[in-house]
């Protein structure tokens, strides 16, 4: 029982699920509930919601009006490049005094002159596209920088981007922003989802979840219905499964040809491009329920179930089928990552098991002695893998060009990792002491060295 100095709540997901229940002093900031989040499901990002307002890590606990109801709404985000290889050429880090750090693709984001003096203070969340970056700002406006035509320049919906901007997702090409009321602001080419007309009477509230194939969108609303748009052939239209979208629907992944949604009932439903994870038909009964997670990569899908096997579908050769590796996918699965091609899962007794094609990680047996005990998390590139495990260590493997081969900085990812992040082509490493380790394609952001003096302290997330 909470005493008149502390506050009662419990954190729940769509599902209706209890993420986390408990006591905290009513003198803490919310970044608490975060972090119990994180614990319940490490690497995620979420959104944290109390009917249609936003907490944020910064929301004082006795700023919260709990005299309706103890439940704070969990959202997790389904954009991390935790579950699927970034389409992003360039990095941006958020350093612990509000202002941003970008290296990379000069064209693509890594270069942000343009908008400098906005990112010096009060940034809290940076999302990209193939080339561009969008940052939202504590006072909810959001800033674009990079390539024009991929959604650099948002001065077509500036007015509706001043404020009230809680989460951003981008494709290859365009961006989409949830608002705190609930409505939906898209910009970007046109044809593939940063034009939302067509279905702007759906996105006017309620939406709490957007996620993007390459070339579309798919929101979830408040009523557990989902909304599509963009490119037909890649998930914009999911017309042939609308009967299934209009309620219990609870998260959505992507490849990049097709959209997977996990209903509250356990089971899923996918549209799309059909080669690329859209037809789920070859394993439909074991999709009928039990799901608790799915993971793209860029053509195949692989889900968790309950009893911690995995069934994927999708490009065979890519991922999609996991025969080869079966036996050990039966239970004990945790957590999966996509590269381009492969899969790599992590399992309650630390180990990893890959599968997919050789040439975007699915081989790990190269490392194999470093991943039978110990790996906690695990990211990747278009073709390459990185572990963090239990000693805060990283093991890598791949494509040694996008980051498979960490061998010029492996001195410095012996210990203190706490995070990873990826572009396309390239990891950047978050240490415990705050500075920032890179690797892989130096187009993509492998090479760092044009900030490193900005990227020695203060670093608190990589994006």
């Amino acid at each position: 029982m909470a005493t008149s100095s502390e506050i009662y709540v419990e954190l729940v997901e769509l599902s209706g699920h209890v993420v986390a229940k408990g006591a905290w002093s009513a003198t803490l900031r919310a970044d608490c509930f975060y972090q119990s989040a994180h614990l319940a499901k490490p690497g995620r990002r979420c959104r944290l919601l109390q009917g249609t307002w936003e907490i944020t890590p910064f929301t004082p606990l006795a700023a919260l009006d709990l005299s309706l109801s103890a439940c704070i709404q969990v959202v997790w985000l389904s954009t991390s490049a935790v579950h699927r290889c970034s389409h992003s050429s360039a990095f941006a880090a958020m350093k612990a005094n509000g202002s941003v750090v970008t290296w990379g693709d000069a064209a693509r984001g890594g270069n942000s002159s343009a908008v400098a003096p906005l990112l010096m203070e009060g940034v809290v969340q940076v999302c990209a596209t193939n080339g561009a970056l969008a940052a939202i700002k504590a006072n909810g406006s959001v800033v674009t920088w990079g390539g024009a035509a991929c959604g650099g320049n948002s001065s077509a919906v500036a007015a509706l981007l001043t404020d009230g901007v809680i989460q951003v997702c981008g494709n290859l090409v365009a961006f989409a922003a949830i608002k705190a009321n609930g409505s939906v602001v898209t910009w970007g080419g046109a044809a593939f989802g940063g034009n939302s007309s067509t279905v702007a009477p759906l996105l006017m509230e309620g939406v709490v979840q957007v996620c993007a194939t390459n070339c579309a969108f798919a929101a979830i609303k408040a009523n557990g219905s989902v909304v599509t748009w963009g490119d037909a052939a890649v998930g914009g239209n999911s017309s042939a499964v609308a009967p299934l979208l209009t309620e219990g629907a609870v998260q959505v992944y992507a490849t990049n040809g097709a959209f997977a949604a996990i209903k509250a009932n356990g089971s899923v439903v996918t549209w799309g491009d059909a080669p690329h994870g859209g037809d789920s038909s070859a394993v439909a009964p074991l999709l009928m329920e039990g799901v608790v997670h799915v993971c793209g990569n860029l053509v195949a899908f692989a889900a968790i179930k309950a009893n911690g096997s995995v069934v994927t579908w999708g490009d065979a050769p890519h991922g999609g089928d996991s025969s080869a590796v079966a036996q050990l996918l039966t239970g004990g699965v945790i957590r999966l990552c996509g590269s381009g091609g492969a899969f790599a899962a992590i399992k309650a007794n630390g180990s990893v098991v890959t599968w997919g094609s050789a040439t975007y990680g699915g081989n790990s047996s190269a490392v194999a002695p470093l991943l039978m005990e110990g790996a906690v998390q695990v990211y990747a590139t278009n073709g390459a893998f990185a572990a963090i495990k239990a000693n805060s260590s990283v093991v890598t493997w791949g494509d040694a060009a996008v980051g498979g081969n960490s061998s010029a900085v492996a001195p410095l990812l012996t210990e203190g990792v706490v995070h990873v992040c990826a572009t396309y082509g390239a990891f950047a490493a978050i240490k415990a002491n705050g500075s920032v380790v890179t690797w892989g394609d130096a187009a993509c952001g492998g090479n760092s060295s044009a900030v490193a003096p900005l990227l020695m302290e203060g670093v608190l997330q990589v994006c």
